[in-house]
């Protein structure tokens, strides 16, 4: 994926994702934007109390997830993951294009009781939806 003092390609689906509340977590590790996407069709996406999404990997029934793709130093790559709510980590994720990238994913029981917003497609078509 890289080598020492390179960057590394990360996905987020998320508040890290530009103008939204983390997102300075990523400019400060001196992470740079690279490009708009979607994840291959096997993931599904909760709201986590209205606050921050957490995609799951799963079987059957998922769909193509909107991310957004950041250029990491490593360096930077843990300052950014202690940021993040309780409940995300890091993991592979496919694009749609079949490339392969670190991404952030939720646990499964982080999901428990909370809304499925998986007909969205993302973040920001959600909480798009709730400011009509």
């Amino acid at each position: 994926m890289s080598l020492p003092g390179e960057n590394i390609l990360l996905a987020v689906n998320g508040t890290l994702m530009r103008g939204l509340e983390l997102n300075p977590s990523l400019l400060a590790a001196g992470a740079t934007f690279v490009r708009e996407t979607k994840t291959e069709s096997v993931f599904r996406l909760w709201s986590i109390n209205d606050q921050h999404p957490a995609m799951v990997r799963v079987k059957t029934g998922g769909v193509a997830v909107a991310v957004e793709v950041w250029a990491v130093p490593l360096a930077g790559l843990a300052s950014i993951l202690l940021k993040e709510p309780p409940g995300l980590s890091i993991g592979k994720v496919k694009l749609a294009d079949g490339s392969e990238v670190l991404g952030v994913l939720g646990e499964p029981v982080l999901c428990d009781g909370q809304k499925e917003i998986t007909s969205f497609g993302g973040w920001r078509a959600y909480t798009a939806s709730k400011k009509k």
